[in-house]
């Protein structure tokens, strides 16, 4: 965003940037900048706080004012993150018949029906519907137990979506069976690859195409690039 501010403003029009990473804005200097030291994925801060956010909001165009830059101000709030797995119980086992991530997944349907119904929208769908996850994590646990990934059928032919679909289904059904405020990210991401089969499903499946000799951004993205695929 700080470099297309630059871009932005040669063509005349103004930009404020809301920064997440204080060395990038200092060093690509874009005109106006209000730093805000939030969790990553959370540039007005607080979720659900609308008073909050509106104050990020206030602050980050009251730069407009300034006659000068660049300006890099700094919000007055630091909130730190927690990285802490999120606590989801799962539904327990039902047919032990399935590969766990798959009767995992059939059991997170309803919670994850109940989310689509409270918010009226769903952000999985990329190659996959909610009712496809289950079918996809079979197709991910056979890769990861020997089956050649190139043959096995990969719903849309695009297995960095896949999992991309599998995480959103079961990060929304998971916001349905906790209680308290959002959690952050991490937290979700934390639960999903470190506490639920799906995750060590898709990291399996992920490691398994690496040795295979897959392209490096097919296996590679298809899990953040901090997660192990020793």
């Amino acid at each position: 965003m700080s470099v297309l501010a630059h871009i932005f403003e040669a063509a005349g029009i103004a930009t404020v940037v809301l920064s997440s990473v204080r060395e990038v804005a200092q060093k690509v200097s874009p005109p106006r900048a209000l730093h805000c030291e939030f969790p990553l994925g959370r540039p007005l801060g607080i979720p659900n706080d609308i008073e909050f956010q509106t104050d990020v909001l206030v602050r980050a165009f009251a730069l407009l004012n300034e006659q000068s830059g660049p300006v890099l101000v700094d919000h007055p709030v630091v909130i730190e993150a927690d990285e802490q797995p999120v606590s989801c119980a799962i539904p327990p086992r039902f047919d032990a018949s399935l590969p766990p991530c798959v009767d995992e997944a059939r059991g997170l349907r309803k919670a994850h029906q109940r989310a689509f119904e409270r918010r009226g929208v769903t952000s999985v769908g990329r190659v996959i519907t909610p009712d496809e996850v289950p079918n996809a994590l079979a197709i991910l646990h056979a890769i990861a137990n020997g089956q050649d990934w190139t043959t096995a059928e990969i719903p849309g032919g695009n297995v960095i979506s896949v999992c991309h679909d599998i995480r959103t289904y079961y990060e929304e059904a998971a916001l349905e069976l906790i209680n308290g405020p959002a959690p952050g990210g991490r937290a979700m991401e934390n639960w999903f690859f470190e506490t639920t089969e799906a995750g060590a499903t898709v990291l399996g499946a992920r490691r398994a195409m690496r040795d295979a000799g897959a392209m490096f951004p097919l296996w590679f993205y298809m899990a953040p690039a901090n997660r192990d695929s020793a």
